[in-house]
């Protein structure tokens, strides 16, 4: 099903009013453009260039970490409290209500009324509030009943890591597979030939990191002038992690009348640009305060001793149930990890400094409970979805408001409760008080030692057995042959066969 746009891009007016994010919090208060962005076939100028109503003027420089609004022209749809509402393919309602997807979250009912029209969009939402269908279903929609060329995608969603990727595209699978749309992953750390031959195959969704999908492009396996709609997922974070460069590259080569979704749980200054350049008169639709908590969350400060601190950790570790454990190094995770191994605990590390088969292989041990604590580095921090986690650990503080969100959302995701435990020791105190403050969070604080009744109220903490543990994995499974591949022997390989037998015989003898 391939709708017309309601409004297109040139019959759109440049001017009029603005619209805002409901209250924010921290660093991230909402302010709006003084003049407008440029025009998105061009680049922003920092002394001012043609603005959207034809005139020129510099652009006020915001506050440091402000985030610019832009204006919204068009009066944005009302939102809708049933998927049966929206201007959908009966192949993807039926395959909502398959995968028990009956009510639309906030964020979801909100945006796709527009999306769905062919609007642009920059939402803001928490972690797990919904937005990977709230652009997912969109796109879809819009892509259905289109067939891609080899090479050449009719739509990108594009995040920051691997761990996101995979988890964007087991969400759409089984709704792309409703509306018999082909989904490629693109992401590095996976070979690129498999990658490459998807996509000479024919994919009309092309979920990928910046870096891959770059390389692809730049071996001739994928074009992008095709793409006709365009989700940037966590975009926050692809500028925090240096792909800004890579990632304007590639909104230039889609098509500069496409559509253009933007959609993170935080967004601040470093997403100024995009928003600017490549959106839209987009609708603005905020879920949360993008430094709120949510109501179903807790937040607990832990002061601690720094000599009790790796014992503390341990029995928190040892608790009944799944528990996530942020620190800040690669070292430091491998060795907590192999500590709590020794001590009993089923533990398994995830950093970049693991192979990609390895991470996905740790990842689905900690999601089915073969794997009960995950020690990671921040490259956890987002794009993880594990159902029924009530406890993520802070054992390292961190040092950014927005990492300790985005650490924090791994629990209380799609309207579950759940903890998140900080422990801090004298000299940091000060550095996490002001942290919480920026986050816009008020934790309850708590002076524990190890064994305390209040920390196993809190953490579940207890002894650990003390017995230690391997974690083995599962046995590949081998491809299994058909008779008629066995039968396909090339007369070469027969004749190589029979030289090494003759060969072994002759040595044997």
């Amino acid at each position: 099903m391939n709708r017309t746009r309601t409004n297109t891009r040139s019959s759109r007016s440049r001017n009029g009013g603005g619209s805002a994010f409901g209250a924010a919090g921290g660093t991230e208060r909402g302010s709006r453009f003084g003049s407008s962005a440029p025009s998105r076939s061009g680049s922003p100028s920092r002394s001012g260039g043609p603005s959207r109503s034809g005139g020129y003027g510099r652009r006020p420089a915001a506050v440091q970490g402000e985030f610019a609004l832009p204006k919204t022209i068009t009066p944005a749809l009302p939102s809708v409290e049933a998927f049966g509402d929206l201007d959908m393919p009966a192949e993807l309602l039926a395959a909502l209500g398959a995968q028990g997807v009956t009510v639309p979250f906030p964020i979801q009912g909100a945006t796709l009324p527009n999306t769905l029209a062919g609007r642009d969009a920059l939402g803001r939402g928490r972690t797990g509030s919904g937005k990977t269908l709230a652009f997912g279903l969109a796109l879809l929609a819009r892509t259905a009943g289109q067939r891609a060329e080899p090479r050449e995608p009719l739509a990108l969603v594009l995040v920051p890591t691997r761990e996101l990727a995979q988890q964007v595209t087991d969400a759409l699978t089984p709704y792309a597979r409703s509306v018999k749309l082909r989904l490629a992953t693109v992401v590095g750390g996976m070979p690129i030939g498999r990658q490459a031959g998807a996509l000479r195959g024919g994919a009309e969704v092309v979920v990928a990191t910046p870096g891959r999908l770059k390389d692809l492009i730049d071996r001739g396996d994928c074009r992008l002038n095709q793409v006709a709609i365009t989700v940037l997922d966590e975009a926050d974070q692809m500028a925090d992690m240096g792909f800004m460069p890579q990632v304007t590259a590639l909104l230039d080569q889609v098509r500069p009348e496409g559509q253009r979704m933007l959609f993170s749980a935080t967004l601040d200054r470093n997403v100024d640009l995009l928003v600017r350049r490549y959106l839209n008169d987009p609708v603005v639709h905020s879920v949360d305060p993008s430094a709120g908590a949510v109501t179903s969350m807790e937040h607990h400060v832990l002061h601690v001793h720094g000599a009790d601190k790796h014992r503390m950790t341990t029995e928190i570790a040892a608790r009944e149930g799944r528990v996530m454990m942020f620190l800040d190094t690669k070292h430091a995770v491998d060795r907590l990890t192999q500590d709590l191994l020794n001590s009993g605990v089923r533990a398994a590390a995830l950093h970049g400094g693991k192979s990609q088969p390895q991470r996905t292989r740790t990842l689905a041990q900690f999601k089915t409970g073969h794997v009960t604590v995950l020690v990671a580095t921040n490259v956890a921090a987002r794009g993880i979805h594990v159902d029924n986690l009530d406890l993520v650990v802070n054992v390292d503080p961190p040092t950014d408001p927005k990492d300790y969100l985005h650490r924090g959302g791994r629990t209380a995701r799609a309207g579950e409760s759940g903890s998140v435990v900080t422990l801090v020791t004298s000299n940091q105190r000060r550095d996490m008080t002001r942290l919480m403050a920026a986050a816009g969070i008020v934790p309850q604080t708590t002076q524990v030692r190890c064994g305390d009744e209040a920390l196993a109220r809190i953490t579940g903490a207890q002894a650990p057995s003390g017995i230690p543990v391997t974690i083995t994995a599962p046995a590949p499974e081998r491809p299994r042959r058909s008779a008629a591949s066995r039968g396909r022997r090339s007369p070469g390989a027969a004749a190589r066969r029979g030289s090494v037998r003759r060969s072994a015989l002759d040595t044997a003898a």
